[in-house]
């Protein structure tokens, strides 16, 4: 079943990523962002779960729009 997505924010100007949305149903909060490739980055993570991956995302986009509690 397809999540309910609300927008949060984006800083972009033209439309494109990052932006933050917030599943309205159970709080979820998603990263809309560019996906990391670089095989010497992703080694980088700890414990990654089948699925899982880095999403670059700016830091004044959390600062700006994620939720404060």
């Amino acid at each position: 079943m397809a999540r309910k997505l609300r927008m949060l924010g984006t800083n972009s100007k033209t439309g494109e990523c990052p932006t933050l949305y917030e599943d309205t149903e159970t709080g979820d909060i998603l990263v809309q962002g560019y996906t990391v490739t670089d095989p010497d980055t992703l080694a980088q993570m700890v414990n990654p779960l089948e699925g899982e991956s880095l999403v670059v995302v700016d830091r004044a986009l959390l600062v700006n729009f994620a939720p404060k509690s």
